[in-house]
């Protein structure tokens, strides 16, 4: 099964570290406690859609960029998982004349 929070922490953790901004300075820009940054970061809490805009804001870092990021993650983790095998391939709209 795909965890979300686990992909979204692993690329909040890559774009933090890619900036080269330690916990304690994605915490004080955010706003946001450093243990519960560093539980995001390992998967382990759930993060508000406000708290991935302060924590996206301090990384300057676009939330779209960082949902797409994700996405993609997701999607490779289904495709090796086999998840997608059981998706319907298509769904259709029915359209109905009133």
């Amino acid at each position: 099964m795909v965890l979300f929070r686990r992909l979204l922490g692993d690329v909040l953790r890559a774009q933090r570290m890619r900036r080269g901004m330690t916990l304690r300075e994605v915490s004080a820009e955010a706003r946001v406690s450093l243990g519960y940054i560093s539980e995001i970061e390992r998967g382990q809490k759930e993060a508000s859609s406000e708290l991935l805009a302060s924590l996206c804001s301090a990384l300057d870092l676009p939330l779209s960029v960082m949902l797409r990021e994700v996405s993609d993650l997701v999607a490779l983790e289904e495709s090796l998982t086999g998840a997608l095998a059981d998706a319907p391939a298509s769904t259709e709209v029915v359209a109905s004349a009133a």
